[in-house]
């Protein structure tokens, strides 16, 4: 179960593309700063004759990503929640963003900030983040 604000969450917000996230190992207090997609883009390609020639046509639809099953993407920490089992880890939600570059922002942003490369205290290996200004400034 994920929680926001010590609520359980079952759906996410209408305006919401992704969320801001942090994993705690309640047996050890590691923890794990992240950022998960609401929905993915799956796109298709069918062939469709036309009169002098066949052409593929793209088609592209939403569909929801695994965000409720979903425990991170460190190695580490999938190896510790496949060991340990998912009941010995809380998943919370840290911020609801409107944008993939406000999510890439505000994980990179919460990892500088908590200092995640700097201690073991965290599961986080690497900070990978570009993101350009234009995407941010007066949006958040």
């Amino acid at each position: 179960t994920w929680l926001y604000q010590d609520n359980p969450v079952e759906t996410l917000p209408e305006e919401c593309v992704g969320f801001v996230y942090q994993i705690t190992n309640n047996l050890s207090g590691r923890k794990y700063i992240g950022k998960k997609l609401a929905k993915f883009s799956k796109t298709t390609y069918k062939t469709v004759k036309q009169k002098t020639a066949q052409k593929a046509e793209k088609d592209t639809h939403q569909g929801d990503s695994d965000w409720r099953e979903y425990y991170g993407s460190s190695p580490e920490l999938t190896a510790d929640v496949i060991t340990l089992g998912t009941e010995n880890f809380s998943r919370e939600i840290l911020y609801y963003c409107k944008s993939k570059s406000e999510c890439s922002y505000i994980e990179a942003r919460e990892q500088f900030a908590r200092r995640v490369l700097e201690s073991t205290d965290y599961y986080n290996g690497h900070i990978q983040v570009r993101v350009h200004g234009s995407h941010i400034k007066d949006k958040l």
